[in-house]
């Protein structure tokens, strides 16, 4: 696995599509991501220091999480499966047992900005979009 960063938001606005790029962290790989214009949004407001009068869904599951006595231990991207990237959430549970949830990217990156937990990327998966890359 390789550790990696949000390094910028991007909106391009000709293709109406947001992106989040994840830049290994020491190292040069990048890793785009489309994702939707709310996740776009709980990044976005996390990371400007917005705090919204009332939680917003990733606040609220930060929130739960916390009241339950778990951490977000780190967030794995583990797929890319016809154009669409897959993840997990790894929680510590509050008696020291490790859980694994399915997740959207998007989601997982906007938890990740709260907790400030890492984010991990498969060797496999940035390689598949190294040779998605060369065949544009």
């Amino acid at each position: 696995m390789v550790e990696m960063e949000l390094n910028k938001i991007v909106i391009d606005e000709k293709r109406h599509e947001q992106l989040i790029v994840l830049k290994e962290k020491n190292g040069d790989r990048v890793l785009p991501i489309v994702i939707g214009l709310n996740e776009i949004a709980a990044i976005k407001s996390k990371i400007s220091g917005v705090k919204p009068p009332r939680p917003i869904t990733h606040d609220l599951m930060f929130a739960c999480v916390q009241a339950l006595g778990a951490t977000v231990n780190r967030i794995v991207i583990d797929k890319l499966e016809n154009n669409i990237f897959f993840a997990k959430i790894i929680f510590a549970a509050s008696d020291g047992q490790i859980k694994i949830v399915d997740a959207r990217p998007s989601d997982s990156i906007a938890l990740s900005v709260r907790a400030r937990a890492p984010i991990f990327v498969e060797e496999g998966v940035l390689k598949q979009m190294e040779i998605f890359n060369k065949e544009k």
